[in-house]
């Protein structure tokens, strides 16, 4: 069987070396017990190690070239490879119940694929995995940093991050132009927010949009006079006071 050759409009970059291969998959065992959807495998590095966890293993693969790959190299796998686009997936139908979340995450639609996971946050207690290092940095970034930002927020409303380890580009054919990270999300034990999640989500988005300006000016109409938030950036917020403007504004109106 031919190797399967990276595709440039998939967001391709496969992982070569084996031991960082092992330790991504490795992760899963930070949540233990759940069964596990692996997402872009493209030729299995890190599937023949999340295998010999003895867990329920899944994994969803758009490619049909490394769908083919995968068939004929792991035959035992044969019926838990989906050929889907996990994008458009019913996450609850996969297991059927909680399971953890894991991969070589393409690039191009990491942001995509975790807010995927906040749609079906009920089910997925945990997912770890790859991605470019600057959005590994925005996912664990603290208030009053340059990393920052709406993911920041609206993924730490339900889950814990931790920055892992960083991966660097001579472990991937092709090589990316950008150094990569590796990450773990745990839900944090939240089940009510404590405000309505819809309206935070659009001032969150709305403020960070213009995200050197004063929230007096970025939310100029929907922020009461006088706020004692009036005169701060976005990023000087927590999430606990993300939280609090929500429901100040919701008062208002």
């Amino acid at each position: 069987m031919h190797q399967v050759r990276p595709k440039k409009f998939l967001g391709q970059h496969f992982l070569t070396d084996l031991s960082v291969a092992q330790r991504i998959a490795d992760t899963v065992d930070l949540c233990p017990d759940l069964p596990i959807l692996e997402v872009g495998p493209g030729m299995g590095v890190m599937t023949q190690y999340l295998m010999k966890k003895g867990r329920p293993l899944k994994v969803v693969e758009l490619d049909f070239e490394s769908v083919a790959y995968l068939r004929k190299t792991f035959p035992t796998l044969e019926d838990d490879i989906i050929e889907d686009d996990f994008l458009k997936m019913h996450l609850d139908n996969t297991f059927g119940s909680q399971f953890v979340l894991t991969g070589n995450y393409p690039y191009n639609i990491s942001s995509q694929i975790f807010f995927k996971m906040l749609e079906f946050k009920d089910y997925i207690p945990c997912c770890t995995g790859m991605i470019q290092k600057e959005m590994a940095e925005r996912l664990a970034a603290r208030p009053g940093t340059k990393a920052y930002g709406i993911i920041t927020v609206l993924l730490g409303l339900w889950y814990d991050v931790e920055y892992l380890f960083t991966v660097p580009p001579t472990v991937f054919n092709p090589p990316p132009k950008v150094q990569s990270a590796v990450i773990c999300m745990r839900r944090n034990g939240v089940s009510e927010i404590g405000c309505n999640e819809r309206l935070l989500t659009r001032l969150v988005k709305q403020a960070f949009q213009q995200r050197r300006k004063m929230l007096r000016v970025s939310l100029r109409g929907i922020l009461p006079e006088n706020h004692p938030f009036s005169t701060q950036r976005p990023e000087q917020l927590s999430i606990e006071e993300f939280i609090q403007l929500t429901n100040d504004v919701e008062k208002q109106v």
